[in-house]
């Protein structure tokens, strides 16, 4: 009796094992860690090709903190010797400073933080807009190079932005505040130009659209500072409309009249032609 049960164990246990080992996979994996057990163990530093993945999907938004009035802090007024129009904003990356011209002689002077090697630029914007405690939208490369930001921040102490953003055309680049005044007088953006909150409110009381900002490398030594391809100072308000040309541009004469030249509009060259050889038949 004992040994036929033994025998009866021991085919049992056999048939056990064989199931076992013919089970799919999948069925195997469960009954190796079980349903609940704990996952085998992987490695510290997963082997992955091109661009590491993101470990984590970023926060959809977050909030950016209060948002106090904060008063104008009126900056510095130095000599500033300049062919610019009065109003113009001009950017000096080198010296990490922003100028407001007040006349060819004089500006504001603001201390600014700018583009970090690679993302610093150069060359003419106009103001587009002005926005309050503006959100912030981390554009995709930004998540690229950095894991973990928010899609979108609302404004506020905690923001970027600080508390005011000065758009530069229809470009990603802003003058704006920040939430990081230790970073002011570095090159540690990625593009923008960063100032004390209570400066960039005082700019934006002064700028408006359309006023021209000027970015530039760096302003030399000595001398009077021109724009950029030089020319003679420009004192009339920027907004200003250019004056309807004459009939006649200055300088020429009835030799030369009689020939189209380029940027003229043709049916005022065609009717002076037509005055200069007499033809009052012909009609434009």
């Amino acid at each position: 009796m004992v040994l036929r049960f033994r025998f009866a164990a021991f085919a049992l246990g056999a048939g056990v094992a064989a199931l076992g080992f013919s089970a799919p996979v999948s069925a195997q994996g469960i009954s190796q860690y079980g349903m609940w057990g704990d996952a085998p163990p992987r490695a510290a530093k997963p082997s992955y090709l091109g661009a590491a993945p993101a470990l984590g999907k970023p926060k959809d938004f977050a909030t950016g903190g209060g948002r106090p009035s904060i008063s104008p802090k009126t900056p510095q007024t130095v000599a500033f010797q300049n062919g610019f129009r009065p109003g113009s904003v001009v950017i000096d990356t080198a010296g990490r400073k922003l100028y407001y011209t007040l006349s060819q002689s004089s500006a504001y002077v603001y201390p600014i933080a700018v583009g970090k090697q690679g993302f610093a630029w150069s060359g003419v914007e106009r103001v587009s807009r002005i926005e309050d405690w503006p959100d912030w939208i981390p554009p995709k490369e930004m998540h690229q190079r950095k894991r973990g930001l928010p899609l979108r921040m609302a404004g506020g102490l905690n923001n970027p932005l600080g508390a005011k953003a000065i758009y530069l055309g229809n470009t990603l680049y802003r003058i704006h505040g920040t939430n990081d005044s230790g970073s002011i007088g570095s090159a540690s953006s990625s593009g923008c130009f960063r100032m004390h909150n209570a400066h960039v409110v005082h700019l934006a009381q002064h700028v408006g659209p359309g006023t021209v900002v000027y970015v530039m490398r760096r302003l030399p030594k000595s001398g009077t500072v021109m724009p950029p391809g030089g020319g003679a100072p420009k004192v009339q308000e920027v907004k200003q409309a250019p004056s309807e040309p004459s009939a006649t541009p200055a300088g020429e004469t009835s030799a030369t009249v009689g020939r189209p030249s380029v940027g003229r509009p043709w049916m005022s060259v065609a009717i002076e032609w037509c005055r200069t050889v007499n033809c009052n038949k012909v009609r434009v």
